[in-house]
């Protein structure tokens, strides 16, 4: 008994010590990322591909605004070979980018602010609103839904957000998204057992009565 109660405790501290080399291989990934969370790797964020290279041996070369620098830096942590990416990255690759809202045409419908992943535009519906051009990433997908086509996406020399920052604030984001989403669920009235079966009573009602009208057609 007491043997395999070693073993098992072996097992354990194997298994969260795995878990904690994996743990610290996503964060060191998630580092070298740009931090747009643009998704234009496919997945949801920096954080979400960081985790696919990580545990599903995702390709190291998904992340355009990351360009040559971060692929290579990829490649010296993971140990793969970014010679084969580095041609197809060049092309790629873009120069840092920042949201403008041209004033005069923005109607105010906040649909640029439901969009972006790092909460860098503010304004209230039917009011001008602002990209905080110092916390913006660049990611573009306050473009697609604007219905009015008033967000330019104007290229950089450098970026001027912090990554680091940028991240605080997607997850930031993500928390708040999820906190509203579980507190929309929860003010939805649940129906008591007597309701239930009275509107299942009467939907069997209305079933028959169309059935009967049906027959004397």
């Amino acid at each position: 008994m007491p043997t395999e109660t070693m073993l098992d405790g072996h097992a354990t501290l194997t298994h969260l010590t795995n878990h904690m080399n994996m743990k610290s291989l996503i964060e060191k990934i998630d580092a070298l990322l740009p931090q747009t969370q643009c998704g234009e790797c496919s997945y949801g964020g920096c954080l979400p591909y960081a985790k696919a290279m990580a545990e599903q041996n995702e390709t190291i070369n998904r992340c355009p605004p990351g360009g040559v620098k971060t692929l290579i830096a990829l490649a010296e942590l993971l140990n793969r070979d970014a010679s084969v990416y580095i041609e197809e990255m060049m092309q790629k690759e873009r120069l840092p980018q920042v949201a403008f809202i041209r004033p005069d045409e923005c109607i105010g419908c906040t649909k640029c602010i439901q969009a972006c992943p790092v909460d860098a535009i503010i304004g209230g519906a039917k009011q001008l609103h602002i990209v905080l051009t110092n916390e913006c990433t660049g990611c573009g997908l306050c473009v697609t839904p604007c219905p009015v086509d008033c967000i330019d996406m104007l290229s950089l020399e450098k970026i001027q957000y912090q990554p680091a920052i940028a991240r605080q604030r997607f997850q930031h984001r993500q928390t708040r998204l999820e906190t509203e989403k579980q507190q929309e669920n929860s003010s939805i009235p649940q129906l008591s057992a007597a309701e239930l079966a009275r509107k299942a009573y009467i939907e069997s009602a209305v079933k028959r009565a169309k059935a009967k009208k049906e027959q004397q057609i």
